[in-house]
């Protein structure tokens, strides 16, 4: 059974690495990896699929950038081209970037059958491209792989047929369980070189990169004041994401960013040194997806600013608070109970074990073999 895994963004490598790992290990399953280059920079993907342990892609389709209709219809043209040359049993999908949409459109129009993994996750905010991604991806997938339960009561509502649907966990999981100990090898100054020394629980770590939080002055204003904020309790570790730092610079904020004491800055990191961070801070704040599932997993508490989330279980068993908008004072009370003790306690979800992509190896075997 051929397996085309397709990964576009830098989420999509921690879920296919476990995934490609699983296949390979069984004789029944052919794994091949398929970068579409919707994300790319030299530096870190190869940094993320060194650390990750992928070989190298056996197609990378470099799309580059664009705007969503430019980007998902250049990955669909390329794509097509590689579907009509492997002719592969399965095209796996993960996530919700324009790539996962794309990449089962093809498929779908060549009669090969989809499987998304990630499945069933929905924020109810159709204003995000993200949303509307994974709606169309699991309305025309064959096999669904969920990772929490809401999934599984959201694909119930859309009348998505049971056979169709595997409750297996989480694979962004599986790459931490299988990364954890060799991350928190790693000392500080490591993954920090030539920055002010840090230890465990001695500073917040923050990530800032949706457009609706830094693609405006009002947004990036109240960055700075939660910063400015924070650096009076903890040091605050803050790796820049360039569209963070451009905006800074065009608003004119870059030098009011630059003087707060106590903020350490770096580049986006590589998973592993990121990973040791998550797990060594006492508080995380963010506005990503998959970071509020780590750190449920971690047991760190995570304060996260979205008006809605795609990860309910997060917020639900795990340690991950949602804030709807960027207001100082609303952080600053979040912020002391977490740092005080008094914050968030929560459970790590069912089957969150580091074994979802073994469950879905078998199921494809399964399949494999009824055929």
């Amino acid at each position: 059974m051929k397996i085309l895994n397709i990964v576009g963004a830098r989420p999509n490598f921690m879920k296919v690495a476990p995934l490609h790992r699983a296949f390979q290990a069984r004789t029944e399953l052919e794994s091949k990896i398929v970068h579409t280059g919707q994300h790319y920079d030299a530096k870190m993907s190869d940094v993320f699929f060194t650390q990750l342990e992928l070989p190298n892609p056996d197609y990378f389709l470099g799309v580059g950038g664009g705007s969503h209709t430019q980007q998902t219809a250049k990955i669909m043209l390329a794509f097509e081209e590689v579907l009509q040359k492997e002719q592969p049993d399965l095209v796996l999908v993960v996530g919700d970037v324009n790539s996962t949409i794309a990449c089962a459109l093809v498929a779908v129009k060549m009669n090969i059958p989809v499987a998304h993994v990630e499945a069933g996750l929905r924020s109810g905010d159709r204003g995000m491209p993200e949303e509307i991604n994974r709606i169309l991806t699991d309305s025309i997938s064959d096999y669904l792989f969920v990772t929490e339960m809401s999934g599984m009561i959201n694909l119930a509502k859309e009348n998505v047929p049971d056979e169709r649907i595997f409750f297996v966990g989480n694979c962004m999981i599986d790459s931490l369980v299988h990364y954890q100990a060799r991350a928190r090898q790693l000392s500080y100054s490591a993954v920090l070189p030539n920055k002010p020394t840090i230890q465990d629980q001695s500073y917040v770590l923050m990530t800032m990169h949706r457009p609706s939080n830094v693609d405006f002055e009002e947004g990036l204003t109240s960055i700075l004041s939660i910063i400015e904020d924070a650096v009076q309790y903890r040091q605050v570790v803050f790796p820049v994401h360039p569209r963070t730092l451009k905006n800074m610079e065009n608003f004119g904020l870059l030098e009011r960013f630059e003087r707060i004491p106590n903020l350490i800055t770096t580049e986006p990191l590589g998973y592993l040194e990121f990973l040791r961070l998550m797990e060594g801070a006492a508080l995380v704040i963010t506005d990503s997806g998959g970071i509020q599932e780590e750190t449920t997993f971690l047991q760190t508490p995570c304060l996260t600013f979205r008006s809605s989330t795609e990860r309910p279980v997060t917020v639900d068993l795990g340690t991950n608070t949602l804030l709807a908008d960027l207001n100082p004072k609303t952080v600053h009370q979040h912020m002391l109970e977490a740092l005080e003790g008094r914050g968030k306690k929560g459970s790590i979800p069912p089957l969150w074990d580091g074994r979802a992509a073994e469950r879905i190896a078998d199921v494809f075997i399964d399949i494999f073999k009824r055929k």
